[in-house]
């Protein structure tokens, strides 16, 4: 990692850069990849994993025996824990169920919000060097609290038919029915344009290597996503109250993500930066990502700062996917804090507390969009309709402002709309 010393405001640009290479290669090979599972269907999907995961599929689905199977693979210690995570994890969801609103803005004139649940929801699980079995739990538990009336799960299937059996446990906690053996862009574009196996789906969730988000990007124009989201990121606030084992602790949990995840520390003094730099290189050396963990640090930044105002305005630049604050009052930093994806607030609340177990989503915008984005919570498994009932009464009160401005904008036929029904105040409904 680079120590960088009180760098001038105009080096900020530079210096909250991600470590995500921009390949046109890969936006290439994803648009070939969508546009052929969008015409060839099935076809495509198991040449596709032939070719990248080595597999020889005959079903795309996952048998109710192979999750059968799975569910007994799994040791009672992971099943306690999965258990625990998604207690916590519904018990937050569920305190999101928004209300009703229903107000009269005027005398007889009646607006109503409700929230319903999207239809069909697709969720992309990655498999590989991490098969994040806790993002079913995350993306999963909400969809089922949400009401969601179709959950479809993707998920690689390596060489040799497997599927890490905690994958498709968890699937089974969060009462989806149906998995499918695919991963990558070509899962995205089955999940977005459907396929003779694969049901076509209103909006997708996930997160996937640089090929899936640029699918997901590509197939926004047809299908809602989740978020914009790429390689995992945190940034560590720091003070003297910090403890430096535990801000290199933190930092490694992201950089072993994969050599394009990036970690980054800011903190008030060049004794705490040299100090955490010396408990990374330490903690490193345990570490079994070593490749993963090196590419990380070479793109990632310990950076001293002038106090907490400047670093909170580093911070709110940077816009992280995590940000933990290990400083004296970290709630009142907190609260200076206007762009984050989720935040951990002291020194006994590490990343991955959230990643697994505290009950927040995991699933969180990253590369900057936390200025413009939430992570995932209940309301993104849903949308909202209003309504409205206006009486003769109503509409004669709302008439002038109406027709004024409709008639301001030369749209005559609105403001005709209005007045017809004024004209005609006592017509009923036509019978035949």
């Amino acid at each position: 990692m680079q120590i960088i010393l009180h760098p001038e405001r105009t080096a900020w640009a530079a210096l909250t850069e991600r470590n995500i290479p921009d390949d046109a290669a890969i936006a290439a090979d994803v648009a070939a990849i969508v546009d052929r599972v969008r015409l060839e269907g099935d076809a495509a999907l198991r040449d596709y994993a032939q070719r990248f995961d080595g597999a020889t599929l005959a079903a795309l689905e996952v048998t109710a025996a192979e999750r059968r199977a799975a569910a007994e693979a799994v040791s009672p210690e992971v099943k306690g824990a999965i258990a625990v995570a998604a207690k916590h994890i519904a018990a937050f969801h569920t305190a999101q169920k928004p209300h009703t609103v229903d107000v009269c803005t005027a005398p007889g004139v009646r607006c109503v919000q409700r929230a319903v649940p999207i239809s069909r929801v697709g969720l992309y699980i990655p498999g590989g060097r991490a098969p994040l079995f806790s993002t079913v739990l995350m993306l999963g538990l909400p969809a089922r609290i949400a009401g969601c009336g179709e959950v479809v799960l993707c998920t690689p299937q390596g060489a040799g038919g497997h599927i890490a059996p905690e994958i498709l446990y968890a699937a089974d906690v969060c009462g989806i029915k149906h998995v499918y053996r695919i991963g990558g862009a070509q899962a995205i574009a089955a999940m977005a344009y459907g396929t003779e196996s694969i049901p076509r789906v209103d909006k997708i969730f996930g997160p996937g290597n640089r090929y899936v988000t640029k699918a997901k990007q590509l197939v926004s124009r047809t299908v809602a996503i989740d978020m914009p989201a790429g390689p995992s990121e945190v940034l560590v606030m720091a003070d003297a109250h910090a403890v430096p084992a535990f801000v290199a602790a933190d930092l490694l949990s992201q950089a072993e993500h994969g050599p394009d995840s990036q970690a980054i520390l800011v903190c008030d003094s060049e004794a705490m930066a040299r100090n955490v730099m010396a408990e990374v290189e330490t903690q490193a050396a345990r570490l079994r990502r070593a490749e993963s963990v090196a590419g990380s640090l070479a793109k990632s930044r310990i950076i001293v700062l002038d106090g907490i105002g400047e670093m909170t305005d580093f911070v709110n630049a940077y816009a992280p996917e995590h940000l933990i604050i290990a400083t004296v009052a970290p709630w009142d930093v907190a609260a200076l804090v206007s762009a984050a994806g989720s935040v951990f607030i002291g020194n006994y609340s590490p990343e991955s507390a959230g990643d697994y177990a505290s009950g927040t989503n995991h699933t969180l915008p990253t590369g900057g969009w936390a200025r413009s984005f939430s992570g995932v919570n209940l309301d993104s498994f849903m949308r909202k309709i209003t309504y409205q009932e206006l009486t003769p009464d109503g509409l004669a009160t709302l008439a002038p402002t109406i027709v004024a401005m409709a008639e301001a904008e030369g749209l005559d036929a609105h403001a005709a709309a209005v007045k017809v029904r004024l004209s005609r105040p006592n017509s009923q409904p036509h019978e035949a």
